[in-house]
């Protein structure tokens, strides 16, 4: 197979693609940026809690 027919390919499985809205990609862009700050707020706040631990352990 060459490189023409390749991407010729290509762009036609492409076609039968089913692309979000813009609408949908910036909710689902939004969700997913909540969604990762609120985890790292989560295991922030259990890595300081742990760290914590371990100073009043190790003194």
């Amino acid at each position: 197979m060459s490189l023409i027919d390749y991407i010729k390919e290509t762009r036609g499985e492409l076609k039968h693609v089913s692309w979000p809205t813009r609408k949908q990609a910036t909710v689902f862009t939004v969700i997913v940026i909540v969604i990762s700050v609120a985890v790292s707020i989560y295991l922030g706040i259990f890595d300081f809690i742990f760290s914590e631990l371990l100073k009043i352990f190790i003194s």
